[in-house]
């Protein structure tokens, strides 16, 4: 009687183990997997940048409200990109331009790439119903990292704070931080960050609507990422 008792005890026991395991695949993913799949993406910028001779920094460009109405000619302008110019100080393209989804840009000379960070940013607004346009900057510093620690599982720690138009961001134990490594060699990931980092950029372009550009970029020995995300006044 006492081993049938526990060989029932030892089948529920399957039972559930048997479905936790089926269900956490889809909110569990390895790190190194989204790390490996990120790297051929920063390549191929780094081609780019290499081959049309552009700058070693990029303009996060805010990209128009998702509810605010577009003729079809312009749904280019709802896209969040990048502009890495071929000359220093070079202005952000035109409006033009930017609607007709180009990528090689001749006023400014640059190109016009999709930011890193812009899929991760809509997935945020799309599974947690949030909006970072026109949001005030001390409450997206305050909710972002919730969201890409708690609900992502994409860092160990991360914090942001604001002085003037400079936003410090300081991340531990991201799953992307391989992608900053003497191996990689990558001169995009100074250009663009990687898609954590971007996806702050896109944030913090959104709310100012004002681009934004990366500086300051680190990797310090423990393996924290620090960054300077500089919202640009009278750009745009």
């Amino acid at each position: 009687m006492n081993s049938q008792i526990l060989a029932f005890i030892g089948l529920g026991l399957t039972f559930w183990g048997a479905l936790f395991f089926l269900i956490t695949p889809f909110r569990y993913v390895e790190g190194s997997l989204l790390d490996s799949t990120a790297m051929p993406s920063y390549q191929t910028i780094n081609r780019i940048v290499r081959d049309l001779k552009c700058t070693d920094h990029g303009y996060h460009i805010p990209p128009f409200p998702k509810k605010a109405y577009l003729p079809q000619h312009l749904k280019g302008l709802k896209e969040m990109t990048v502009f890495i110019p071929a000359i220093d100080d070079a202005q952000t393209p035109s409006i033009e331009e930017m609607a007709e989804s180009k990528f090689l840009l001749k006023h400014p000379q640059g190109v016009l790439i999709i930011s890193p960070g812009a899929g991760l940013l809509n997935k945020i607004e799309n599974d947690f119903n949030i909006d970072f346009t026109n949001m005030d900057l001390s409450r997206l510093c305050e909710v972002l990292p919730g969201f890409i620690l708690n609900n992502l599982g994409l860092a160990v720690g991360m914090e942001m704070d604001i002085r003037d138009n400079l936003v410090n961001v300081r991340i531990q134990g991201s799953i992307y931080k391989d992608l900053y490594s003497k191996e990689a060699d990558l001169k995009s990931i100074n250009i663009t960050g990687c898609p954590i980092v971007s996806a702050v950029a896109c944030a913090l372009a959104k709310a100012t609507g004002k681009s934004v550009t990366l500086q300051k970029l680190q990797v310090l020995p423990d393996g924290q990422i620090e960054v300077q995300c500089n919202i640009i006044q009278g750009r745009d």
